[in-house]
């Protein structure tokens, strides 16, 4: 990939006018938009879910890339598909048969992505890897946003190009979490093909430029 690809996170965005917000990633050098969806459960944390994906989706021009932080994603596929999902990110910590989970979002059309906590090693996506199309590595843990970034996440990354490259898939490296432009070279550098930020696009007092200058971290 030429360019990395950014996601900003609506999280951080105003939920009293999310319609603007997404006009906002729609007129940027964005590619897509990353939405958290929290049960309580799995995180310690409720954000929002189905019909505000659905209403998302009416104004995205870009693809909807969603992040499932909730136990059993199964019950919840086919729903983020018809809501609008292009990407659906399950956590490893919370499927019992990750392959079988895999098979049903990729059944539905969608690009099935899992996402690793911050302890969760990356050998134990070995036997899956050529299954997954996107990996999402948290880069704090789940659940809030405004964390502060963990360093071990680049020796993470470079494991996780590593297994890529000698399995010989295309899965895409995401990242989540204190994402921003003092961080975003050494991720790209490590391995990593898309970033994840929220607070630094949507609290930076000029939002393209935000974009901007993590798009340019190659």
């Amino acid at each position: 990939m030429n360019k990395t690809i950014i996601s900003p996170s609506l999280l951080s965005g105003d939920f009293g006018n999310l319609q603007a917000d997404c006009q906002k990633i729609n007129k940027s050098n964005a590619d897509w938009f990353h939405l958290d969806i929290m049960d309580g459960v799995f995180v310690p944390n409720i954000s929002f879910g189905l019909p505000v994906v659905s209403a998302i989706k009416k104004h995205a021009e870009k693809p909807l890339d969603v992040h499932l932080m909730i136990v059993e994603p199964d019950r919840y596929v086919e729903g983020f598909k018809k809501a609008g999902a292009d990407y659906l990110t399950v956590h490893y910590e919370a499927c019992t048969h990750l392959h079988r989970t895999l098979q049903l979002i990729k059944s539905f059309g969608m690009k099935a992505g899992v996402s690793l906590n911050p302890h969760t090693p990356i050998s134990l996506l070995e036997d899956i890897i050529v299954d997954i199309d996107l990996v999402l590595l948290m880069s704090v843990n789940p659940g809030f946003g405004g964390q502060k970034f963990i360093k071990e996440t680049y020796d993470k990354i470079k494991k996780l190009k590593k297994l890529i490259t000698e399995k010989n898939t295309n899965t895409i490296i995401e990242i989540d979490g204190g994402v921003n432009d003092k961080n975003a070279k050494k991720l790209t550098e490590a391995g990593a093909d898309a970033l994840v930020a929220g607070n630094y696009i949507f609290k930076h007092e000029n939002f393209n430029e935000a974009v901007n200058s993590l798009k340019s971290s190659v």
